[in-house]
């Protein structure tokens, strides 16, 4: 396992590689890396990306080539659907689906609901529920679902029902319109029975963004209190998503936080859930601004975090969050700037689609995971 300590070790033989006369670097011309996928299938995983609005041609075929599940990044967002009150407009998702399958992708929804009320559209959090707020709530919940399953169909095999239900800082559950009318819980249990409803063929997952450090650890008991309560009300939700936005200080499996991570994903499968990286990728904030030191470093952090998650046969489904460094939302999110101005590193690609150390760590840790069951 390649981990921060053993980074050292990489970039002085990196190092040393460059006082090589030019013929002894030279190897046999050979076809391209075995695709991600492949590697995953023969695990028993599925291996994908979130597709925006950007990219191009290029950046579309390199995902054809590595991948064979697909989420569109905003496109199915309830404000990107329904904006105003009306029809959604299933326009933009519809061609990248459209094109996804056309290569052999599965599909993935994301997400039914946002809890926060700053990722809902502005006019659900203006709307008047009027005399009967209860049951208001649960219409205008009902009408949203049903009509972003009933257009998708069959195709999408696998939604985030919700998102991000849980405030990180004390670990209680976020209060939207909907919760203030149905309790949050009973909100919550409301939109994975109406997702069963009208989508039951579908895994149905509860997606969220804790991560194995300390400063965690209120955000990891409250995902596991809310997981808890759905189980007690046979709330019918499958899996875990968990985003994998990782970055900063990574914990190997031999360290308390380490030990605190495997701790967390054991009362999660514990409990009956399944576990799926939905959004990967690595904040490389804190690493040298030299792209080859950083670049190591990004790759030693992703075997610590991956080597772990992936042991368990629980994980079937692996996303990144944009393949390549210049489609990465980390480029735009102002709190993930790094201190010297420089643009994140953040995925196996770079701008210019060429595989970086990340992408051999990526298929490294697919090729030494158990395998999964049939």
């Amino acid at each position: 396992m390649t981990t921060r300590r053993s980074t050292l070790h990489m970039l002085g033989a990196a190092a040393g590689a460059l006082l090589l006369p030019p013929t002894a670097l030279a190897a046999p011309a050979a076809a391209g890396p075995e695709p991600l996928k492949d590697i995953a299938a023969r695990k028993g995983m599925r291996f994908g990306n979130a597709l925006g609005k950007v990219g191009g041609p290029a950046y579309r075929e390199l995902m054809a080539r590595e991948c064979n599940l697909i989420v569109a990044e905003n496109e199915t967002k309830w404000p990107a659907l329904q904006p105003r009150p009306g029809p959604h407009q299933f326009g933009v998702p519809d061609e990248m689906f459209a094109w996804a399958k056309k290569e052999g992708m599965a599909l993935r929804g994301h997400t039914l609901i946002w809890q926060s009320p700053k990722w809902l559209p502005a006019w659900v959090n203006a709307y008047d529920f009027g005399a009967q707020p209860k049951q208001a709530a649960e219409r205008l919940l009902a009408e949203h679902i049903k009509a972003v399953c009933g257009h998708f169909g069959k195709d999408i095999i696998s939604y985030d029902v919700v998102n991000e239900a849980v405030n990180p800082a004390d670990g209680a559950l976020i209060e939207n319109v909907f919760s203030q009318r149905l309790g949050a819980v009973g909100e919550i249990d409301l939109a994975f029975r109406l997702a069963h409803e009208h989508a039951p063929h579908a895994q149905l997952v509860y997606n969220d963004y804790m991560g194995p450090g300390a400063g965690s650890a209120k955000h990891r008991a409250g995902v596991l209190k809310l997981l808890q309560d759905l189980r007690a009300r046979d709330t019918p939700v499958h899996a875990l998503g968990l985003q994998s936005h990782i970055g900063d200080a990574l914990p190997p499996a031999n360290t308390a936080a380490g030990s605190e991570w495997r701790k967390f994903l054991d009362e999660v499968t514990g409990m009956g859930y399944d576990l799926l990286i939905t959004e990967f990728d690595v904040n490389d904030r804190k690493l040298p601004v030299d792209f080859a030191q950083r670049d190591a470093g990004v790759a030693a952090l992703a075997r610590d975090y991956l080597d772990l998650t992936l042991s368990y046969p629980r994980c079937r489904d692996f996303l990144l969050w944009g393949m390549a460094d210049h489609v990465n939302w980390l480029q735009t999110w102002k709190e993930a700037a790094r201190p010297d101005g420089k643009a994140q590193r953040p995925a196996p690609f770079d701008d210019q689609l060429r595989a970086k150390p990340l992408r051999d760590a990526i298929a490294k840790a697919m090729q030494d995971m158990p395998q999964r069951a049939a």
